[in-house]
Order: C-alpha cells, then sequence, then structure tokens
C-alpha cells in the first residue's frame, strides 16, 4: 500500500502525514546516511547485514567491519557517532510541508530500485507510491520537436491504457509530455527531481508537480531544499531507470542526458528502447545511435509490453479498446476517425489524403475544420496537415 501524503500548498500541514514512521524511526536512518565515509553502497551492504541503521550502531566494531567495503577507520566512525539536531529539523520540516519519507524498509518503497547497487536509502515523497513493478521509464530531449512531444504523450497514455506507470523526470520536453500522457491515460505517473521536493524544478511545471501528486508521487533523495544543480541530474537518472522495468527514449541527440538514463538502465540490466524520428533531425541521433546499439525500436505501445510477459496480460485486455476510448472521449465520428488514422506522425498533404482515403477534396476539408476545432489536427503552411498531441 502506498504512502499517501497531504497537498502541499505551501502552508504547514495541520496534521502528521498518514502513514510516515514516527520521527524516532527516521532518524537512525538520516545519521547514518550522514556518517561520512557512508555512501549509498556502503549503507544497503549494512542494512543488508544489520537490517536496521539501529543495529548499526549497536553492533560491535568487530562485526561492521566483518561487512564488505568496511574498514576499521569507518567502523570508529560509527561507534563515535553524535546525534545532531539537523536530521531532526530536516524531518520536521519535510513533514510541516506536508511530504513523506519512505526508507528501504517501507513497503511502499520500489522494489526494482532495492535491486540497484546505490539505491537511496530513503526518499522524500509528494503523493502516493505504489511498490508495483509495471512502471516504465519514458525519457528524452528538453528541447523537443513537435513530433517527439507527440510521440511521448502518444506512448505514455497507451501504455497508461494498459495500466502501466510512467516514470520521467519532469523536466520540459519529453518529460513534460510523458507525464501528461500518462495522466490523459488515467494512469498514475512518478516524477524524480534533481533538486529538493521544496525546490519545484522547472517551476513552470509547479501545477504539473502538483498533478502528478494528485495521481502517482513526486520524489527525491535530495534534502529538501537542494538547488537543482546539474550533477544532480545524472545521480537522480539511475533512480528513474532503477524503478522501472525498462526505458524508453522517445528523442535525443548525442550528448543529451537521456543516454545516460539508458546506459544506467543497460548497467541495472534492464531493457532498453528507443523510438525512432526523422534521420534528417540532430535531435535524434541519439536514440538512432541506441538503435544501433542494440536497444529495441518501439512503434507502439505493444513493442515494449511484448518484453514483458507478465504485462502481455494488459496488453491484450486493453489492445483494441483503447483507440475507441480516445475516439470517443473526443467525440469524432467515424469519418473523424479514420481521417485520423491516415494522418500519420509527420505532415501530411492534403493531396495525399485525398488519394489514401478517396475522398472528395471538398468533404475532406470539412472534416479536417472540424478535428481543427476539436484540437486534434493542426493545418501547417502549404496545406499540410499534422495531428496535435
Amino acid at each position: 500500500m502506498g504512502v499517501k501524503v497531504l497537498r502541499y500548498t505551501g502552508a504547514a500541514a495541520t496534521a502528521p502525514l498518514s502513514g510516515s514512521w514516527p520521527m524516532e524511526q527516521l532518524l537512525p536512518w538520516f545519521e547514518l546516511k550522514d556518517t561520512p565515509g557512508i555512501g549509498n553502497h556502503l549503507f544497503k551492504r549494512l542494512i543488508e547485514r544489520f537490517e536496521t541503521p539501529d543495529r548499526v550502531f549497536e553492533a560491535p566494531a568487530k562485526e561492521i567491519t566483518g561487512v564488505e567495503g568496511m574498514s576499521n577507520r569507518l567502523a570508529s566512525v560509527i561507534k563515535k557517532h553524535r546525534r545532531s539536531d539537523t536530521a531532526k529539523r530536516e524531518i520536521e520540516e519535510t513533514f510541516k510541508r506536508g511530504f513523506g519519507i519512505i526508507t528501504q524498509k517501507d513497503p511502499a518503497y520500489p522494489p526494482l530500485l532495492l535491486e540497484i547497487p546505490d539505491p537511496p536509502p530513503f526518499l522524500y515523497a509528494y503523493g502516493r507510491l505504489e511498490p508495483i513493478v509495471s512502471k516504465i521509464a519514458v525519457v528524452g530531449s528538453r528541447n523537443a520537436t513537435p513530433y517527439g512531444i507527440t510521440m511521448a504523450k502518444r506512448l505514455s497514455v497507451n501504455l497508461a491504457a494498459m495500466g502501466v506507470t510512467i516514470v520521467s523526470g519532469m523536466a520540459l520536453g519529453i518529460d513534460t509530455a510523458a507525464h501528461k500522457g500518462a495522466l490523459a491515460g488515467g494512469q498514475k505517473t512518478v516524477a524524480v527531481l534533481g533538486s529538493g521536493l521544496g525546490r519545484i524544478y522547472p517551476a513552470r511545471n509547479r501545477n504539473l508537480f502538483h498533478r502528478i501528486a494528485e495521481n502517482g508521487a513526486v520524489v527525491s533523495e535530495f534534502p529538501l531544499f537542494t538547488e537543482p544543480e546539474p550533477h544532480h541530474f545524472p545521480i537522480r537518472n539511475r533512480i528513474i531507470s532503477g524503478m522501472s522495468l525498462g526505458t524508453v527514449v522517445v528523442e535525443a541527440s548525442r550528448r543529451s542526458g537521456s543516454l545516460i538514463t539508458a546506459r544506467l538502465a543497460a548497467e541495472q540490466n534492464r531493457e532498453v528502447f528507443a523510438l525512432p524520428g526523422s534521420v534528417q533531425s540532430f535531435k535524434s541521433t541519439g536514440t538512432h545511435t541506441l538503435i544501433k546499439q542494440g536497444a529495441k525500436l518501439v512503434e507502439h505501445a505493444g513493442d515494449v509490453l511484448e518484453e514483458f510477459s507478465h504485462l502481455m496480460a494488459l496488453k491484450k485486455t486493453a489492445e483494441g479498446k483503447n483507440q475507441q476510448q480516445v475516439h470517443s472521449a473526443l467525440k469524432l465520428s467515424e469519418k473523424e476517425s479514420n481521417v485520423v488514422k491516415a494522418i500519420g506522425p509527420y505532415p501530411c498533404h492534403i493531396d495525399d489524403l485525398v488519394r489514401s482515403l478517396d475522398m472528395e477534396p471538398g468533404k475532406l476539408s470539412g472534416l479536417l475544420l472540424q478535428l481543427e476545432l476539436k484540437g486534434v489536427v493542426q493545418q501547417l503552411p502549404g496545406k499540410q496537415f499534422v495531428l496535435k498531441s
């Protein structure tokens, strides 16, 4: 069962966080993490050996040095540990703002994330984090093209409609489209920040931050008021890939940070997917390189789900029904639906549509106008038409 937290409005919460661990149980997690020389790798090994930070602090130095990577010096540092007020103030402020803290021993902690070598000892969380494994990461360029945004949203809508939780980084461009697609598909989504929860980044996604929390969770391993420093984003990327069964890169140049996420996914023994773009667009050179290196080419949600046999039941129950649901929600007639199906992801000239649909130009123009008014189709210069995201 997930941990539900209160909506953060900027004001103090009026009640303790529902489902949160008591202060005294959380303090040792913060204190062990803050111990000099104890990184995430060692923290994980210590918890695997002693189960809780309390038992680590209580253990004899000889037992502590029995853990791989633990030296006599580090064991001595742990034994000399003294409690400070810093961790207590951080926890109090986190709860005051309506956020939660989920440790590795919490049932809500992402189970797949525990399998990576350096999982965060705990996560700050806003929303409800469900301990399910049917998560797929969808990432890509911040400066995305209309094609990339459309495809990221469409893929996320379809995956969500099949019961998959979309994980991304809440950045502008592809990440934002992925989260919005998941929400449009009626499924939860998880955003992993490269800043603290008290420093929403990017600021223009503040409303999306709250929408995600109401229909999923926003998480971070960074302290509450950590600024979005550039070096934080490669660090957070291992969480995006680590809590997911696989990572789909929708649009990325050769130097895109999304390629770091893909590399981490491969190192974590997770599936890597890439959605191809135009060979003339430099913004797809990274995704095409991934395909050359062995990433699976993705054209639709089924290409992702067929790699996970336990998710195929979701695909079978939702396939066919999903497109019908989308068209029904948009109140499209049968003829309008046929036009939408004929318009591909790239701009399509009206003459080509006339030929492919075998329809009179006047009638087709009327249908295209109706689709424009409904926000489904956009007309480009030169009588070119493209689907809107």
